[in-house]
């Protein structure tokens, strides 16, 4: 996959791509980051990218020009027959979640616009961007952050970025549930100790186990996640068991 990412503060994000997961898929190969400045793309000597709201009213919005001109030098660079998606990290975006990560890795190019300052000029919010995206119901300083996230959250998805395959499925919010507690080694721990199942090597009851606790852990920390799946009988039957175990 080919990320490009639109920022005036590209350097915020050395640190965070420069490790971890992020990292060893960008020396595998398997995912490429380039980063834009808008303010290269500017038709005055001071590099202006921003300027005082039409109608008044605090703070400074940003200008289109910059931007349209940015995207445009950006997809001159991912060839026609890859499918593309602009982005813009914005408050009044579609909530960001699990299975936006999931579709946003069937790509091959996505390009994001971050923010700062005001917000943007509406054409480059209407007219540019193809989708808007939010991480939550804040605001940030810039959509840096928020690109960050979405880039790692979506990284996990693309096929051999995870160790094992089986990693990513695993995952909360992957299948609409959290995920079961894990353990390790040591077995015991001061007056602590690892559940039998997963030291049984019954692999059935160890996925029975497991898929229990997950409904477990869902139905005590974030019960509204469950009012959005369609269970099957089996997980009705298990979450009917939590409940009654929970009273």
């Amino acid at each position: 996959m080919q990320i490009d990412i639109l920022s005036l503060f590209p350097e915020m994000f050395i640190s965070p791509f420069a490790h971890s997961i992020i990292k060893r898929a960008i020396d595998k190969k398997l995912l490429s980051v380039n980063f834009t400045n808008p303010r290269d793309y500017t038709y005055d000597r001071h590099h202006q990218v921003d300027d005082v709201p039409f109608g008044g009213g605090a703070g400074m919005v940003l200008k289109p020009e910059p931007f349209f001109r940015a995207v445009t030098a950006v997809k001159k660079h991912i060839p026609v027959d890859k499918k593309s998606r602009t982005i813009l990290l914005s408050p009044e975006g579609t909530p960001f979640s699990q299975d936006k990560a999931k579709h946003l890795a069937t790509y091959d190019s996505l390009i994001f616009i971050c923010g700062h300052y005001e917000g943007f000029d509406n054409r480059i919010s209407e007219h540019l961007a193809e989708e808007k995206i939010s991480i939550g119901d804040y605001v940030l300083t810039g959509g840096e952050l928020a690109c960050m996230v979405i880039v790692d959250a979506v990284s996990r998805m693309l096929p051999n970025v995870l160790g094992s395959q089986d990693s990513a499925p695993t995952d909360s919010f992957y299948n609409g549930l959290l995920e079961h507690p894990q353990y390790t080694r040591p077995r015991q721990y001061k007056d602590m100790s690892v559940p039998d199942v997963l030291l049984s090597g019954n692999h059935a009851y160890i996925d029975k186990w497991r898929q229990e606790k997950s409904l477990e852990t869902t139905y005590k920390n974030r019960p509204d996640l469950l009012d959005k799946l369609n269970l099957s009988a089996n997980q009705r039957a298990l979450l009917e068991k939590i409940k009654n175990d929970c009273t």
